[in-house]
């Protein structure tokens, strides 16, 4: 049941980082061949973050 509440926690979180990341591009006029980086650092680091928490939850 956790693993259910948790990962569409998790999806709404990316989705949501992902629409104020690009927000981020449009306001910081960061240029289109740097865009692709910026949110697959972010991402990466993200999912990182998500993937701790649950190994948190699952063994605490």
């Amino acid at each position: 049941m956790i693993s259910a509440v948790f990962i569409a926690f998790a999806v709404f979180i990316v989705f949501y980082i992902n629409k104020m990341t690009n927000s981020l591009c449009i306001q910081k006029e960061i240029p289109e061949d740097r865009q692709p980086k910026v949110f697959r650092t972010i991402n990466i680091l993200i999912l990182i973050l998500l993937t701790s928490s649950y190994l948190e939850l699952l063994f605490a």
